[in-house]
Formats: C-alpha cells, structure tokens, sequence
C-alpha cells in the first residue's frame, strides 16, 4: 500500500491486536518489537507472538522494516490520521451508503451524540465553509 494522499486507498481491516500494535508503532514513531513490547500493558503478549502481528503489518504495508543491527526497526507507512479517514470513509461507504448524515443521525437516534455536540459540529462545518469562500 502506497500512499498516495490525493487518492483514497482501499486497505486490509486489522485485527484488534493488530490495531493495537499500531497504535503503539504510531505512538512511538520507528521502533523496534522489543520498544512496543515495552509499552503493552499487563498481560503482555509473549515477544513471539508480537514479533508475528509487527510482520503481518510489514505484509500488509502498515509498516516497513529496516535491518538494524541485529534486529529490525519498524516505521509505520502512514500517519494515524491519514488511517482513521480511511477507514471512517470506508465505514461511511459501507454501512451509511457514503452519506454523512446517515451517520451522524445513526448517532443522533441512539442518543450517542448530544445536541450540544451537534452544534458544535455545525460551527465547525460553517468555520470551513467561511474559509473556503
């Protein structure tokens, strides 16, 4: 997966524990196993285990490795930002038929999302509108 940022990509879903080793990689930023290792909260998984789920994202262009010595620095490929708008577009596409608003009323009928909430979410839509004139 290259990265294009003018071009929407289409990604492989992680896995939860997959998920949570970005999170750290993204925290951290390059880093070897034993750096997110160091990072988990009790339980932590064994080394091994880890080390399987750090070349899993490598497979899926997450992350790319770089020999370093005698073990492997990882760097994550994109941003965490550039990884939630994926991914929030793809969960848009699938399940609200690409349509914000079908989104948020999703929020807005299961009562997740508060009316103060919304009006600040209609300030920041009209802030971006003002700056786009």
């Amino acid at each position: 997966m290259r990265i294009d940022r003018n071009i929407l990509i289409i990604m492989e879903k992680l896995t939860p524990q997959e998920e949570e080793a970005m999170l750290l990689i993204w925290e951290i930023g390059s880093c070897t196993v034993k750096d997110i290792l160091e990072r988990y909260n009790p339980p932590k998984p064994p080394y091994t285990t880890l080390a399987s789920v750090i070349k899993n994202l490598e497979r899926k262009e997450f992350v790319t490795a770089r020999k370093v010595g005698n073990t492997f620095e990882y760097t994550p490929c994109l941003t965490h930002e550039e990884y939630t708008k994926t991914f929030m577009s793809g969960v848009v596409k699938s399940y609200f038929s690409n349509s914000y608003q079908d989104l948020v009323m999703f929020f807005a009928r299961d009562q997740k999302i508060s009316s103060s909430e919304l009006k600040e979410i209609i300030d920041m839509i009209e802030k971006g509108e003002e700056g786009k004139e």
